[in-house]
């Protein structure tokens, strides 16, 4: 009985440990303060090409950015998801690689990776889904190979409806383990336009119902969520809500905007637009934050410096200040 117990405030205190080592982590996080976003520089060649790319999303280790591309030679025709890959943060880009089990003659857009990076989620317009674009999410097991994907499963009925369901990001948060796909969608009861959902999952793997996350919503459109993945306290989405930079016509482009808070369990801040440095008068859109913070990869359309027309990736970076 006494190892029994020994053993007992043994884990006890583990467990208050790792608590609060997790606590504080999240904490310091939350008092991290950062420099204002540089001026973007485009990607360039190989991962920009005369075609339109969008939806950037950046690997936890720097080294394999997703994106999507419109009928890119040897994809299948439509938006598919591609990948390019360094070998170091240093290297530039490689020849982007269709991902071949993902994709089909209809769109396949907004990839974004699970924590363990296991997992792909994004959007499809395929056959056989609920509505106009439906989540589905990819597995694999080796997660350093960037072209082990397996066919997709629909997310269900849950999160999907017979609106336009999509855009996808992806929290595990460190401190209760609650796992949260934000998205945007304009299915009936929300604000207007597009609108930012969140969903928990379940002990038996399958999503919840989804619920509005008023704070980042509004009656204008809110698309493209993209949550900061260390600590879940930054979050950047799309919107032409007032405030947003005028287009020529005058009229709100699409802008980067970002919300904060202070924990997990907390409530989302005000939606701060990024500014001048980083918008541009036309569209930008879907961001994808790099692991330690600091570096900040979009698309943007018609901007000076597009290799076509139509949207380019774009990579804006900020320094960590001193504590």
């Amino acid at each position: 009985m006494k190892n029994q117990s020994r053993r007992y405030v043994a884990g006890a205190l583990l467990t208050f440990l790792v608590f609060t080592a997790s606590t504080w982590h999240l904490l310091a996080d939350a008092d991290d303060q950062y420099s204002d976003w540089s001026a973007p520089v485009n990607l360039g060649p190989p991962v920009n090409w005369i075609f339109a790319d969008v939806d950037p999303f950046i690997s936890k280790n720097g080294l394999s950015l997703y994106f999507s591309c419109n009928n890119c030679p040897g994809g299948f025709g439509g938006f598919d998801l591609w990948v390019s890959h360094r070998s170091r943060a240093e290297d530039p880009w490689g020849l982007p690689q269709n991902l071949v089990a993902l994709n089909t003659s209809a769109n396949e857009t907004n990839p974004v990776l699970s924590s363990d990076e296991h997992k792909m989620y994004f959007t499809s317009n395929r056959p056989g889904g609920f509505g106009a674009t439906d989540l589905y999410v990819s597995r694999r097991h080796n997660k350093r190979d960037n072209l082990a994907w397996q066919p997709p499963e629909n997310l269900g009925g849950s999160i999907n409806t017979t609106a336009n369901d999509r855009m996808a990001t992806y929290l595990e948060d460190e401190l209760t383990g609650v796992i949260t796909l934000y998205f945007s969608s304009d299915r009936p009861g929300g604000l207007g336009g597009d609108d930012i959902y969140a969903s928990t999952l379940q002990p038996d793997e399958t999503f919840g119902p989804a619920v509005l996350v008023a704070e980042l919503s509004s009656p204008f459109s809110e698309q493209h969520p993209a949550v900061r993945r260390r600590d879940g306290l930054e979050f950047f989405l799309v919107s032409n809500r007032p405030g947003s930079l005028l287009n020529p016509m005058g009229q709100p482009s699409f802008d980067l905007w970002v919300s904060t808070r202070a924990s997990t369990l907390a409530p989302w801040s005000a939606p701060v637009n990024l500014g001048p440095v980083v918008n541009s008068p036309f569209h930008d859109g879907r961001a994808s934050l790099s692991f330690d913070n600091t570096t900040l990869y979009f698309q943007a359309a018609q901007r000076v410096g597009n290799v076509t027309p139509a949207f380019d990736l774009w990579v804006t970076t900020r320094t960590k200040l001193q504590d």
